[in-house]
């Protein structure tokens, strides 16, 4: 696995959209903001051609220039990490016209983003073999005052810190909008992590393995696809194991456990060594008199691997930044969960 050089001070962070721009508020003014913090940080910023676009469907350009710009900013030598504008709907039209084998190629460049940016921190793990960050995108950054989470997110970046513990409060209703684009997180529910099997009294759940995942909404879109390699990772990293972390957006709770079963049945989860879930974004609702928790642990049990639900990944803010590709120590003692990132450099 190739991993990136950490961001120096007075570096310079670079700014893609293979997903939406920032071209509507409250992203526009938040992404704006994020750029004046960086600066009084001490940090360059230059911003792809498509970052303010927004004449694409689901992204903010056709696809072919969404991948230019990825492809070109990837390889430039003029920034130093990379974030994306923002998630969306269509990336993986993107995907059959990022050129792979140049990011291969090139020096390796840390890439942060979530939920649709899946179709590109997957791929280059499973593709080029290279760890990008399953974390906030660009507007996050704007908020007037950081959370935690977004200070350890960047501090990931700098390689200033590689160890993370979950989050005492979550937001179930953002109160973000066009009159408000820098308030911070509606923090109003308490972490409600749990796990399978259960940890017993002064007992933890540990295990080590490569991490391996993202937006379930997105990997069942590429699954079976001539850009599914998740086959040749598992050959690949066989004596290390696979730590699969998964959220999902859209899916409601039904549509989570088809996306498990079609995980499963494809042979993905071959050598699986734990699921790490993030809550939904349906969290809380039920189907069937079942929910999310229920649907996918009664699916996964057969595996006979920890399995650690309703963690900070993914949508539900905050979220803990989550390097894809990277070797991890996973801890849970029954409240609080640790993750390490072992990066070698």
């Amino acid at each position: 696995m190739r991993y990136p050089e950490f961001l120096k001070d007075r570096g310079t962070i670079g700014f893609v959209a293979p997903s939406m721009g920032c071209t509507t508020e409250p992203y526009r003014s938040a992404f704006d903001n994020a750029i004046k913090r960086f600066h009084s940080m001490g940090y360059k910023t230059i911003e792809g051609p498509n970052c303010r676009c927004d004449s694409g469907i689901g992204i903010s350009n056709t696809p072919k220039k969404c991948a230019e710009e990825l492809n070109e900013s990837y390889a430039s030598v003029d920034s130093d990490v990379l974030i994306s504008c923002g998630g969306g709907e269509l990336m993986c039209e993107v995907v059959p016209y990022i050129d792979y084998e140049r990011v291969k190629q090139s020096k390796p460049k840390w890439y942060m983003g979530y939920s649709d940016n899946t179709n590109f921190t997957f791929l280059e793990a499973t593709i080029a073999d290279t760890a990008g960050i399953y974390g906030p995108c660009a507007g996050s950054f704007g908020m007037e005052v950081w959370h935690e989470s977004l200070t350890d997110a960047f501090n990931l970046l700098c390689g200033r810190k590689l160890s993370f513990t979950n989050y005492p409060m979550w937001e179930k209703e953002s109160i973000k909008d066009e009159n408000a684009p820098f308030v911070g997180y509606n923090l109003t529910e308490k972490s409600c992590i749990s796990s399978i099997p259960a940890v017993a009294k002064e007992s933890r759940i540990t295990m080590r393995g490569r991490l391996l995942g993202g937006c379930m909404d997105c990997l069942i879109n590429l699954l079976g696809t001539s850009f599914d390699h998740v086959r040749e990772f598992n050959e690949r990293y066989s004596d290390d194991g696979i730590i699969w972390f998964l959220e999902a957006c859209d899916l409601n709770v039904m549509g989570m456990r088809r996306a498990m079963w079609q995980m499963k049945n494809a042979g993905w989860f071959s050598n699986v060594k734990g699921f790490l879930i993030g809550r939904p974004a349906h969290f809380g609702e039920e189907m069937f008199g079942i929910d999310h928790r229920q649907a996918l642990s009664s699916l996964l049990r057969e595996f006979n691997v920890p399995i650690i639900m309703d963690l900070d990944i993914g949508h539900m803010s905050p979220m803990m930044p989550v390097v894809c590709g990277s070797m991890a120590d996973v801890s849970f003692d029954g409240s609080n969960f640790t993750i390490s990132y072992d990066i070698e450099q």
